[in-house]
């Protein structure tokens, strides 16, 4: 039957309460181990109201594991002017209660992340405008550049998270990693040489893997960024691939500040930032390894970090697809 096809348990009563039909969905609920009675209870209570001639609805959160929230709904049948039955409808609810509360969320990040820089462009202006001492006034100027730039860039990371997040379809094709990793260095260059830090990238000569080669720009780029943010200026990162149990593994590391323990799980967080001040300090935006977690998740594969306090952290992006594993000595790409 049509109705079986549905996710939704739908369950069709008679005048007497007694069940006429259940599909398929419902039958799966009521073997459920986890919230049967309260689900029971809710059909039970339902039912009675609808033969009474009124709609009613519940909503149940059941707390499993693993944690679910249910909408149980019951509405008079007629047959006629005379009453009929009763048809209950079950939905799960869980995932667009998740999807609701991220996209709440995230729309409370992004206007807390973008009226900070506007309150203080806001502010320098206003001290810029009743500033006559020029010294002071250049200053002022200064870090309202400073502003704009970290608003730029906020908005360039919030649109490319969006557009990552909205490709159904990836553009693959075979990538040469030690040209798709020199294209990520590139990007990266002006703020390497502003720290007076450097890049060391040896790859596999000939290495290559089925991708979307922007997208695996984009991660590299962002991985690169956060790691010669968060280390001190002078220092080097590292970046190496290999073909490890048919995935390409591409590493980067930085002997930077590390990341605690208790931090781990959450770097991937939209706007979650391990240093607060630092971050500001540095102009990071808070979304970089969203995007990277994000890229690896369209490509079917995984994002693992190791990181030690005072030694620095290893970002390695696990990646299937793998056309050509390369000679074994590598090739210095870029330093």
């Amino acid at each position: 039957r049509a109705l079986d096809a549905i996710p939704e348990a739908v369950v069709i009563v008679d005048a007497a309460g007694e069940q006429r039909y259940a599909n398929a969905a419902a039958g799966v609920l009521a073997s459920a181990r986890h919230g049967d009675a309260l689900v029971a209870a809710a059909v039970q209570e339902l039912v009675g109201e609808a033969l009474a001639g009124e709609r009613g609805q519940r909503h149940l959160d059941l707390y499993g594991p693993p944690r679910r929230h249910l909408v149980v709904t019951a509405t008079p049948l007629f047959a006629g002017d005379v009453l009929d039955g009763a048809l209950v409808r079950v939905g799960d609810e869980t995932e667009r209660q998740r999807v609701d509360l991220m996209r709440r969320d995230f729309v409370a990040n992004v206007s807390h992340e973008l009226k900070t820089p506007v309150g203080a462009l806001s502010l320098l202006s206003e001290a810029i405008e009743d500033e006559d001492d020029p010294d002071v006034v250049a200053r002022l100027q200064a870090r309202f550049v400073d502003e704009i730039d970290r608003l730029a860039r906020t908005i360039e990371d919030l649109l490319e998270l969006s557009r990552i997040e909205g490709e159904a379809v990836l553009e693959l094709e075979p990538v040469d990693v030690a040209a798709v990793v020199a294209d990520a260095v590139a990007r990266v260059e002006q703020a390497a040489e502003q720290r007076n830090s450097h890049v060391q990238v040896r790859v596999p000569l000939g290495m290559q893997i089925e991708a979307d080669r922007r997208q695996l720009a984009s991660a590299i780029a962002n991985l690169l960024d956060n790691a010669l943010k968060y280390s001190d200026p002078g220092s080097v990162v590292d970046v190496r691939a290999l073909v490890e149990d048919d995935h390409a593994v591409i590493a980067v590391r930085d002997h930077g500040i590390g990341i605690p323990g208790k931090d781990l799980e959450r770097v991937f967080e939209r706007f979650y930032r391990v240093d607060t001040a630092r971050s500001r300090q540095t102009g990071g935006t808070g979304l970089g390894l969203s995007i990277v977690r994000h890229v690896v998740a369209n490509h079917g594969g995984d994002v693992e970090v190791e990181s030690r306090l005072g030694e620095g952290t290893t970002f390695s992006l696990r990646l299937p697809g793998v056309l050509a594993p390369g000679v074994i000595d590598p090739l210095e790409v870029a330093s």
